[in-house]
């Protein structure tokens, strides 16, 4: 695999030709699927840089060089899962170990931490992250790491990631973000000041909703080294096609990302103004709470939003009349998604908490697809007016 002498200074083109770019033998402009569970070696203790797949193989390993370029760290890996790149990382902690989470977090990072992790002393406490000294407050000898997401799923709460970071390396902890929502064409945590940044690739990066997949990325070489030897011991990793799924993917990345912000801004303002929504939840608004930081730590907003009809209308109704928009589990991809966190995303949170925090029973989730606004709009008004009671 060869690697392209770089001639860019922006994003969009780092998106197309960034990490390892040609392949060395061909000159193919796409990375190959190198479908090969092990590589003939050259002779004993000499080969050509490949022993077996599970510990590399070249199309994911252009995948890992491509998302650690992007998220400006120290090198990236490939899972087989959101979830499976989350497992990884928290599998750098110990027994005892306790990690600082956010209150609204994706529930899956809830559940594996409360019903897996603990089994092995690995222990979470909950906090308001948006309060820095609060958190910084919360930090004792067992705290070794903070865990965020900005914005978070599926309040859309914001973070300071660089505040964050700075508590983190205060207390000599590690910091890390889920920048699944934001993907680091608009934001990236590592230029922030993280140590760590996790990625559900399945959601804007993949973007097609045809490959689950999981990606990680560290700023430092102690980390590389440790998770590095965790993916190749515990063995949840990206398969070659899915790897080149995810590289096809990012290279419309940017084109898609503008048009999902620009629709869920407009549909934002649309479901703020509409006299059937009692809240919307969306980052870009100027009076949102965590505007001014989201201002200044991403590009805009972002493309996700979330929102409550008011009493008076049946959300299930208003789920069953959707015909352009999905009900789904899941998000970023070209087709508009929608879902019921309560009963779906963030299930496997206790319903005291989700009401704490303010997930409520009445709370839908949104992700804009690149569709025409206009239809998604049309869809969302035929929808509300046949949910009213």
């Amino acid at each position: 695999m060869g690697a392209l002498k770089k001639k860019y200074n922006k994003i969009e083109s780092a998106l197309i030709h960034g990490g390892k770019y040609t392949d060395e033998a061909t000159g193919s402009v796409n990375v190959p699927i190198y479908q090969t569970s092990t590589y003939e070696q050259l002779s004993l203790g000499h080969h050509r840089g490949y022993e077996y797949s599970r510990t590399g193989n070249p199309t994911r390993y252009a995948l890992e060089t491509l998302i650690a370029e992007l998220e400006h760290g120290l090198a990236g890996f490939a899972f087989g899962s959101g979830m499976a790149a989350i497992t990884a990382v928290l599998s750098l902690f110990e027994s005892n170990d306790r990690i600082i989470i956010s209150s609204n977090v994706y529930g899956g990072t809830y559940r594996v931490l409360d019903k897996v992790f603990n089994h092995f002393g690995i222990r979470y406490t909950i906090a308001d992250t948006e309060d820095i000294e609060g958190l910084d407050a919360q930090i004792e000898s067992d705290v070794k790491a903070i865990m965020i997401e900005s914005p978070a799923n599926p309040l859309l709460t914001v973070t300071d990631i660089e505040a964050v970071s700075a508590v983190a390396k205060k207390h000599g902890i590690l910091s890390i973000v889920d920048n699944t929502f934001m993907t680091p064409y608009l934001q990236r945590p590592i230029e922030l000041g993280a140590d760590i940044v996790i990625h559900s690739g399945t959601k804007y990066l993949g973007g097609h909703s045809d490959v689950i997949a999981g990606l990680v990325v560290v700023n430092k070489k102690e980390l590389a080294d440790r998770m590095a030897f965790i993916q190749n011991s515990t063995g949840g990793i990206l398969p070659p096609f899915d790897s080149f799924l995810l590289i096809r993917g990012i290279k419309t990345l940017g084109v898609r990302m503008d048009r999902h912000v620009e629709n869920a801004e407009a549909i934002a303002e649309y479901l703020k103004d509409h006299e059937a929504v009692k809240n919307v939840y969306y980052p870009g608004f100027k009076d949102s709470k965590g505007y001014d930081i989201q201002q200044k730590q991403a590009k805009n907003g972002g493309a996700m939003l979330s929102f409550e009809l008011k009493e008076g209308y049946d959300k299930e109704k208003f789920f069953s009349a959707l015909e352009l928009i999905a009900l789904a589990e899941s998000l970023g991809g070209v087709e508009s998604l929608v879902c019921h966190p309560s009963t779906m995303t963030h299930a496997a949170i206790p319903k005291d908490i989700r009401d704490a925090v303010g997930i409520t029973d009445g709370l839908i989730r949104l992700s804009p697809g690149i569709e025409h606004y206009s239809d998604l709009m049309a869809d969302l008004e035929q929808a509300i007016a046949a949910a009213k009671i």
